[in-house]
């Protein structure tokens, strides 16, 4: 695995990226709840006006489309606070449950890190699962600071 190439996505990438947002979705047991499009998916990150940006990490496969397979990616977009200014907002860091254990996340954790430097961020955020333990233990290798303060709300919107 140390032959992994962490790089930023492209939209080629977008049907790789929502097998593995799916392998997520199953790993979380909701698989009903992806219900974004492919093309939504892909309009929304290469579209006239992204919203998210995201790096991949792929391994060097001539029998893969495009030479390479990815085996996880970390996405993100800007976030806004009154307090704070602009934050980096984690949206996904997955791994393929294959590829688990080789240093990959930490990988995309550090060029998110890079990422957030070169835009004058000051801070990443996320959220993570309570019952996610082995992701709570790759956050805690982090230094990372968890806040049980806050409490996740939502409204859905019919269209």
């Amino acid at each position: 695995m140390e032959n992994i190439i962490i790089r930023r996505a492209v939209r080629e990438d977008c049907p790789r990226l929502m097998e593995v947002v799916r392998e997520l979705a199953l790993y979380e047991k909701a698989p009903e709840q992806v219900t974004v499009t492919d093309s939504h998916f892909e309009d929304s990150g290469f579209g006239p006006t992204p919203v998210w940006w995201a790096f991949v990490a792929a391994l060097p496969d001539a029998a893969s489309p495009g030479g390479e397979k990815i085996l996880g990616f970390a996405l993100y977009y800007i976030r806004y606070s009154t307090w704070k200014g602009q934050a980096m907002y984690l949206e996904d860091i997955l791994v393929t449950e294959s590829a688990r254990g080789f240093g990959i996340g930490y990988k995309l954790f550090k060029r998110l890190e890079q990422e957030a430097r070169e835009r004058k961020l000051t801070r990443i955020i996320w959220q993570v699962l309570e019952w996610n333990e082995p992701a709570i233990n790759f956050y805690k290798k982090l230094n990372a600071s968890f806040d049980s303060e806050w409490i996740n709300c939502s409204v859905d919107i019919a269209l």
